[in-house]
């Protein structure tokens, strides 16, 4: 699938959240919620650092389409996002059916970036978005933002 210039517009609005969410302390992701008429109807950064670990910006973006749009809707939306969806928010997508993701940087390059880094990669298997959702559209990681996010995740760990 071919990244268009609103693809790249659209991930730096995705990875400005997550500057944003870096400035207030918290892990560098940022995810941002796209209709079909290509407006932008919610976007989000992390919240980790509340003690809660669910309030990915992935997982904010579910609840919100599920109570604000209607299948349809959510159907026909695309969501962008600094990092590709974690197991626990690529679940709660599908189960929300919300449609094509377009993602900055990989699962996989996260966990290579966390060795390098030198920093406990958890306790979750890093499963790609295909591997839990069936049947979506999913493009990424996107080259030209590489560096850039790499780069907030290891201002975070170096904290």
């Amino acid at each position: 699938m071919m990244i268009t210039e609103k693809d790249l517009e659209f991930l730096e609005l995705a990875v400005q959240q997550a500057e944003i969410a870096l400035k207030e302390g918290d892990q560098p992701f940022g995810s941002v919620l796209v209709n079909d008429k290509g407006e932008v109807l919610f976007k989000d950064y992390n919240h980790v650092s509340t003690g809660d670990n669910t309030r990915h910006p992935e997982f904010e973006i579910t609840r919100w389409a599920s109570q604000n749009m209607t299948p349809e809707e959510r159907k026909n939306s695309v969501v962008y996002t600094s990092g590709e969806h974690c197991p626990m928010c690529a679940t709660a997508h599908g189960i929300n059916g919300l449609g094509k993701i377009v993602y900055a940087t990989s699962s996989k390059q996260f966990r290579e970036w966390q060795d390098e880094f030198g920093v406990s990669k958890g306790n979750i298997k890093p499963l790609s978005i295909e591997d839990i959702v069936t049947d979506i559209e999913v493009v990424g990681p996107v080259k030209e933002f590489e560096d850039r996010v790499k780069e907030l995740q290891r201002q975070y760990y170096n904290q």
